[in-house]
């Protein structure tokens, strides 16, 4: 199995970023039934204003090949264009367990 770990900071005020980051993290949430190599996500938003970054995701398939298949799939495409105008910074770790 891999966990495929990804935070993002946002631009904009903190309302802009909080309302990306909500529309964001529900179509994020939508993608297990869309996509069949993804066990399980879970997509966190930031409640720390002292903290730099604004949502964090937790994804689970089962190879590494997947993790490819994952970020390929059209609806993840779709869910990542959603944060495009105002995606500032992205870090992921990808790592088997």
């Amino acid at each position: 199995m891999v966990k495929h770990i990804v935070t993002f900071k946002l631009s904009g005020s903190p309302e802009e970023r909080l309302a990306y980051a909500s529309k964001f993290k529900e179509a994020l949430e939508a993608l297990p039934d869309k996509i069949s190599v993804l066990e399980s996500i879970e997509v966190g938003l930031n409640s720390n204003p002292a903290e730099q970054w604004d949502v964090v995701l937790t994804a689970i398939v089962p190879t590494m090949a997947d993790v490819e298949v994952y970020a390929k799939h059209p609806a993840h495409v779709a869910a990542a264009s959603i944060i495009t105008p105002v995606k500032e910074a992205r870090a992921c770790v990808d790592y088997e367990f």
